[in-house]
């Protein structure tokens, strides 16, 4: 392993803090290995901006041999007086990032054409926030053979599609001097992040353009804004995405191989946004560098994806329970082998119709994405919307659930099966947890469905009511 993997190990080695996700099993004290291979860092303490930094990484010669790694040549904003704790903070993230930037291991040399890429990885806070990085990797502008560079915008909000346009002007000013970039940044770092659906406009200046005005718009759906799912279905069928759906539901370790960082990063995110209103919260990483691919042995779970040219180290890796799929030819290499059982099967043949249904009239991304999400957004309304029924509160207001007539309610066996098993996992333990401290259930999509649901059900028990009426 080269040094830069070395130094990146080292400053990841620390250990989960309290805040972190609880056990599965709160009261069972489990000592828990040393996450050597988990991107860990601690949280930098900042105000809430569009951005944290913006980074130019490129490849530099090594001191000894032929031999590049990725280094940080360009960063904004540099910051200065911090405190003691707060620059090593600082050193720790800044020292991980050129890895993620450059994830292929360091077999480079200079090239006259390079396909750009844009692709995003996800470093993860000991109290289990994240923080993204927003990569744009490409050849820069020049005669003859040149080393690819990447603009890095490391960020705590997801939205891809948002990042992706804030690249393109970044890509743009570069192209010019960097000396452009900074006002353009400096204006972006000063601006209000958008509410869902709204948009702010920067005034920004380029030489020989002059004045231009660059308007940013966040999704309305707020939680579709940081996935494309075109890429999984481009590369998968319905029935093999919801079988990676099942696997995900019950926490188990999952890898993607491909060959693009871009293919890898969309693909992923959008297998861990096929959860919602659940949310991931073990070992995620959209893109593993080569000197942390032992991940894949991990005893816990975990959503990674590897590069193709890394499959046989992967292959021969000893793994158990894993869902190895293959993007590049549609296939899954490795499975548990009851990926089709978990669901219950109505369920899932109705997730299945849904997505059937008029696939091939969707032009736009937000309207693919909007299908996709819907038919996996109404399975958890069908099997667990009615979760706030069974939070009881006490006269402080603390909720606490009543799992056992939870599940009880279910008058299907098979989602009742089903939903035991579910309100096991971490996913829904953390989902809980947050719907217990909470007096009223959140205002956004998840509940809008579930009124919708509930109203649905009303009107057709009034119908068949009205029917029997009317033959009596």
């Amino acid at each position: 392993m080269d040094g830069l993997g070395r130094r990146l190990r080292a400053s990841l080695k620390l250990k989960r803090g309290r805040g972190g996700p609880p056990q599965d099993n709160p009261g069972e004290a489990v000592k828990e290995p040393e996450r050597t291979q988990e991107h860990t860092l601690p949280s930098f303490a900042g105000g809430q901006h569009f951005f944290e930094y913006l980074l130019v990484v490129s490849l530099k010669k090594k001191r000894s041999g032929d031999a590049y790694e990725p280094t940080i040549t360009y960063q904004f904003p540099k910051r200065e007086n911090l405190l003691r704790g707060q620059q090593e903070e600082e050193e720790r993230l800044l020292n991980a990032i050129p890895l993620f930037c450059f994830p292929d291991g360091n077999e480079w040399a200079p090239l006259t054409e390079y396909p750009r890429e844009t692709f995003s990885f996800v470093l993860t806070n000991v109290d289990g926030s994240r923080k993204i990085g927003y990569c744009r990797r490409l050849l820069p502008a020049g005669p003859g053979p040149r080393l690819p560079k990447v603009y890095c915008i490391i960020s705590c909000i997801g939205c891809f599609s948002l990042f992706s346009k804030i690249l393109d002007e970044v890509e743009k000013r570069h192209q010019i001097s960097m000396a452009v970039i900074y006002p353009f940044m400096q204006g972006l770092r000063e601006a209000a992040f958008p509410a869902p659906g709204k948009t702010v406009t920067l005034k920004s200046f380029i030489p020989d353009s002059g004045t231009e005005f660059i308007s940013l718009t966040r999704p309305l759906d707020s939680h579709l804004e940081h996935v494309d799912f075109s890429s999984l279905l481009h590369c998968l069928s319905f029935e093999q995405i919801i079988q990676i759906f099942a696997s995900a539901v019950l926490e188990r370790k999952i890898i993607f191989l491909a060959e693009g960082l871009s293919t890898l990063s969309q693909c992923i995110h959008a297998a861990a946004a096929l959860l919602y209103p659940f949310s991931w919260a073990h070992t995620y990483i959209p893109v593993v560098p080569e000197s942390l691919l032992a991940t894949v042995c991990c005893p816990t779970p975990f959503m990674v994806g590897v590069q193709m040219r890394f499959q046989q180290e992967v292959m021969d890796s000893p793994m158990e329970e894993v869902l190895l799929v293959n993007l590049c030819a549609g296939t899954f290499l490795l499975s548990v082998g009851d990926e089709k059982d978990i669901l219950p099967p109505k369920l899932q043949d109705d997730i299945l119709d849904s997505l059937d249904q008029g696939i091939k009239e969707l032009k736009t991304l937000e309207e693919i994405n909007e299908h996709v999400s819907g038919p996996f957004v109404h399975f958890f309304v069908k099997t667990v919307g009615h979760y706030a029924s069974y939070i009881k509160r006490d006269a402080n207001g603390q909720g606490h659930f009543q799992e056992r007539s939870f599940y009880k309610a279910l008058t299907s066996k098979t989602n009742r099966r089903f939903v035991k098993k579910f309100v096991k996992t971490q996913l829904f333990s953390l989902f809980i947890q947050e719907a217990e401290k909470s007096k009223n259930p959140p205002a956004g999509y998840f509940q809008k469905k579930i009124l919708e649901y509930e109203d649905q059900k009303k009107e057709k028990k009034t119908r068949e009511k009205a029917v029997v009426n009317r033959r009596d």
